[in-house]
């Protein structure tokens, strides 16, 4: 069984459905600040393709956890995200276990649209050890969220990963499970002459091994073919910087791509 609720912040239930392996919710409302969605599903360890606001893409996440808590963005939490997310009186979500074609293609391993801060047992999930100022703009997420427009910084669509001028900075991208993956792809922001841009980074994975990559001052995305590897977590850091008086690179989007393990 799969529900979806709707409650505020006084823990009122707004609305509420329950289906099967499935459930197409629609409900009738406006969010307000404090409000959570709460999904639940009885089978965990499981694969799953939930649309969190009928203005965002689908995501295809694996679900380690019964209960999952989605808080509703507002204000300074909002700006990462689409302004007409979560707004207007009718909203439609939906969650259903994934298909076995959908989780074994090959594809990019790394977007969840619906990522967030903490351990919210949902996986591909981002963290990094700075994020700049703290700001929504600036959060490990943003550098999963499928967004791709790298020629500006700030409010979306021009969210990013920023790090604050530090230069241990570092972002972790965590599967939940065993994937092998054998190319990343990344978009590094452009927004020239704010930005500053890398022009080396090392990506070390969970099975030990590392690979250093070397990039440009470029808006194109950095390909990356890498030997294949069994993985469940890749970083990337040691960045460094190009010379050049500006002091901000930043991280647009990662894309990692293979086929998860059977």
């Amino acid at each position: 069984m799969v529900s979806i609720s709707v409650k505020d912040l006084n823990n009122e239930i707004k609305a509420s459905g329950q289906g099967g392996n499935f459930l197409n919710f629609a409900w009738e409302g406006t969010y307000q600040e404090g409000d959570q969605i709460l999904l639940h599903v009885d089978d965990v360890d499981t694969f799953y393709v939930i649309r969190i606001d009928d203005t965002m893409d689908e995501a295809l996440v694996y679900v380690t956890k019964q209960d999952i808590v989605y808080t509703v963005p507002f204000e300074e939490k909002k700006t990462s995200y689409n302004q007409k997310s979560f707004t207007g009186e009718r909203h439609y979500l939906t969650i259903r276990k994934a298909e076995e074609y959908e989780v074994y293609a090959y594809r990019n391993l790394a977007k969840n649209v619906m990522d967030q801060h903490g351990e919210p047992g949902v996986y591909p999930h981002a963290s990094a050890n700075v994020e700049t100022r703290g700001e929504a703009v600036f959060a490990a997420r943003n550098a999963i969220d499928g967004v791709l427009a790298n020629e500006s910084h700030g409010n979306w669509p021009y969210e990013s990963w920023g790090i604050n001028r530090q230069d241990d900075a570092e972002i972790t991208l965590e599967f939940g499970k065993p994937v092998d993956v054998d190319r990343i792809v990344l978009y590094t922001r452009a927004d020239f002459p704010h930005d500053n841009w890398w022009v080396k980074g090392t990506l070390r994975f969970s099975d030990g091994t590392t690979e250093v990559v070397e990039m440009e001052k470029s808006y194109a995305p950095h390909v990356f073919e890498i030997a294949k590897k069994n993985i469940t977590w890749v970083k990337l850091g040691e960045l460094i910087k190009a010379d050049d008086p500006s002091p901000f690179p930043a991280l647009t989007q990662i894309e990692v791509y293979g086929n998860v393990v059977k």
